[in-house]
């Protein structure tokens, strides 16, 4: 690739800020985690995000199809010659979060991965929605702030460990595959990176109401400090009664935190509140 600052200076490109564009360059790097995210000649790869196209090109290079959103159009320009001459590549310029998923599902038509670097503001809504809405995707691998990646993985009873972590460990199995100091990166940001792999796993926990188990996590963790006795009776209104005969129930002693549960008593709490609730 032809120096990204000379790149830049011919056509005209300026980074955004509130895009949080921050791209990496380096050939080696982006094979390793194209390698890492498991990417083969039979993979249909959906990448967010594509900058200058680096990782885009490393990836069309080892899948079958790789379908791209952008949302600066201004890219168009320096992705048109960085990826010349590669015909696996359709992008879509457009935000991702402005696709109807069930459209993005038809026109990707196989099962897929997707591939992103996700600036902060938005890894949460993106993560939630395919976690949530998506029917196709296997698997997940997203670059993100380091201390966001610590957040996707943790365990309970860690500082770390929150509503999103619970939210993909119920369907999902995630670990961090590869930290990506911020040297790397044009222009350089103010923190580390890291990569996270996240592999869908819709029946490890067997069937549950998800709609009731994201209810459950948001009432857990609405106010971290209280405990879950009146987190239920704040959110669900249910009296002090009705909250403490629930979580003896569940197995659960009422002086307890949201933090403090494994997402696997995430789901039994959400199944015995179904039931109260009828």
């Amino acid at each position: 690739m032809e120096d990204l600052k000379s790149q830049i200076i011919k056509h005209n490109f300026s980074f955004k800020k509130s895009l949080g564009q921050n791209f990496l360059t380096d050939t080696n790097l982006l094979d390793s985690i194209v390698n890492l995210a498991g990417v083969d000649e039979n993979t249909t790869v959906l990448e967010i995000g594509l900058g200058a196209g680096a990782l885009t090109k490393a990836l069309a290079k080892k899948a079958k199809k790789v379908y791209g959103y952008e949302i600066d159009r201004s890219l168009k320009p320096v992705l048109d010659e960085n990826l010349s001459g590669l015909d696996n590549i359709e992008i879509t310029y457009l935000d991702i979060m402005k696709e109807k998923l069930d459209l993005l599902e038809k026109k990707v038509g196989d099962d897929y991965f997707v591939v992103a670097n996700l600036p902060y503001y938005i890894t949460t809504p993106i993560l939630m929605n395919f976690i949530e809405k998506a029917k196709k995707v296997k698997s997940l691998t997203i670059m993100v702030q380091e201390e966001v990646a610590k957040r996707l993985v943790s365990k309970e009873n860690t500082e770390d460990y929150g509503a999103i972590t619970v939210s993909i460990g119920s369907v999902a199995n995630a670990k961090i595959i590869k930290r990506v100091p911020k040297e790397m990166f044009t222009p350089r940001p103010k923190v580390d990176s890291a990569v996270v792999r996240i592999d869908m796993d819709r029946e490890k926990f067997g069937s549950f109401n998800k709609e009731v188990l994201r209810d459950t996590i948001r009432c857990a963790f609405n106010n971290r400090r209280k405990t879950l006795s009146n987190n239920l009776m704040n959110y669900f209104k249910f009296s002090r009664e009705v909250a403490d005969g629930i979580l003896q129930k569940a197995g659960i002693e009422k002086e307890k935190r949201g933090e403090t549960l494994s997402v696997e008593k995430f789901i039994e709490l959400s199944k015995v509140i179904e039931e109260v609730k009828g």
